[in-house]
């Protein structure tokens, strides 16, 4: 297993199954106020913009880093969506170390705060990361512009908040899921779920990676869409934003190469 060392990553001797796809495997996924237009400009994230970069948003990024404590990829404590823990223990564990996360999906309610959690913000736009400014500034939120209303306010710590690097979120696109780097005009353009970009972003610090409650049920639209709430499968396959398809040709791929352990129960 990797291993933590002064926010260095150890690897095992042997690599891990899906190192094939990784460009860099020691990547480093979380983006750092010192050394952040360095990191942008060799990993090509200043050629493109968000979500997929930090093209004509690197003062929103800078701004948003500026206020927060660290970059590592481990806390000291060192004790993924909008997915509860609390109440479904069962199925999903007790323990969380990272949560991905945007405005409108960041938990508000305290009684989910998890101190040894590290919170991930991926940023989809400009205003995510000026709503995250704006929380950690004691600015006022202003809810236009969001799918639907932003937390407006933070359970978290800046110790546990990092931004994750949007190369990240470029390579579940382009190299994982193979999207098209221009849509046609009459196409709504695609991004991959946060759950596919979790995926990746375990690839670049994990030696092994299992995965579970990935599948969808499009054969019954009334089926649940996640563990938890109400939200059924129809509203999956309604989204414009998402390729359903391409995700899980992807999964089935990894999961017949043994590059990952699929847990979900069938």
């Amino acid at each position: 297993m990797e291993v933590k060392q002064r926010n260095k990553i150890q690897s095992c001797l042997s690599k891990p199954a899906f190192a094939s796809l990784l460009r860099y495997h020691q990547f480093h996924p979380f983006l750092c106020a010192a050394d952040f237009k360095n990191t942008a400009s060799f990993y090509g994230s200043d050629k493109f913009d968000l979500p997929y970069g930090i093209r004509a948003s690197a003062t929103h990024f800078r701004l948003a880093l500026s206020k927060l404590q660290n970059c590592d990829l481990f806390d000291d404590f060192d004790k993924m969506n909008n997915g509860p823990v609390l109440g479904h223990e069962e199925e999903v564990g007790r323990r969380t170390t990272f949560r991905l996360f945007y405005p409108e999906s960041v938990f508000s309610d305290p009684n989910h705060n998890d101190p040894n959690t590290t919170v991930i913000l991926t940023a989809f736009k400009p205003l995510d990361l000026k709503w995250l400014w704006e929380l950690l500034t004691g600015g006022k939120i202003n809810p236009n512009g969001f799918w639907k209303e932003p937390a407006l306010n933070l359970i978290y710590k800046p110790y546990q908040i990092r931004i994750l690097d949007p190369y990240i979120t470029r390579m579940a696109a382009y190299e994982l899921l193979h999207f098209p780097k221009v849509f046609p005009k009459n196409e709504k353009p695609k991004h991959p779920t946060t759950g596919i970009i979790a995926i990746t972003l375990a690839f670049h610090i994990c030696h092994e990676v299992h995965l579970a409650g990935f599948k969808y049920n499009f054969s019954d639209l009334k089926s649940p869409l996640h563990y938890y709430g109400n939200a059924t499968m129809s509203l999956m396959s309604e989204n414009e934003y998402h390729n359903v398809t391409a995700e899980q040709l992807f999964l089935k791929d990894i999961i017949e190469k043994k590059f990952v352990t699929d847990l979900t129960r069938e």
